[in-house]
């Protein structure tokens, strides 16, 4: 039976609806369920392009590794990057407020086309892809360019598990 996640950019009201790729990264899709809720300041991607996330402390008890993974994320993919301390440089960790940490989760979502992950300090940076958005993309999309235009203070993004 699948498993599906509701995804909400709190403060503008706004929801889709992503479907577990169970079957293409059962690690993954199961160490995001066990830690939902998850909620973090939503950041847009300067490099990844059509892209938003947020980093959270690591949740899982043994890192999934990787699976299902891309570096060419299309318009839905919700993504997973976990990131050692030291692959982060000290002003990104400072600006994103994560410097204590000893790694971090970045839980993503990809709203549009043409996106490549290929950071200029560290190269080629896979995730892995989980999920899918399957309901409310158009307007997700429209409200992640929003926070590209408009700014991310005090935005959160939320993922949930959705009932139905």
């Amino acid at each position: 039976m699948p498993r599906y996640l509701s995804i909400t950019l709190e403060k503008r009201g706004v929801s889709c609806v992503a479907e577990l790729l169970d079957k293409d990264a059962p690690r993954t899709c199961e160490a995001v369920w066990q830690a939902l809720p998850q909620v973090g300041p939503v950041h847009h991607a300067k490099y990844a392009r059509n892209e938003i996330y947020t980093m959270v402390p690591r949740f899982a008890a043994e890192e999934p590794g990787q699976e299902n993974p891309t570096v060419t994320p299309i318009p839905g993919d919700v993504v997973y990057f976990s990131f050692p301390s030291g692959m982060l440089d000290r002003e990104f960790k400072e600006e994103k407020d994560i410097h204590e940490l000893p790694g971090v989760i970045d839980l993503a979502i990809f709203y549009g086309r043409n996106n490549l992950l290929l950071n200029g300090d560290v190269g080629w940076v896979p995730g892995n892809v989980y999920a899918t958005i399957v309901e409310g993309l158009d307007q997700m999309a429209e409200a992640c360019n929003d926070v590209w235009r408009s700014g991310s203070v005090g935005e959160t993004l939320r993922y949930d598990r959705y009932q139905g």
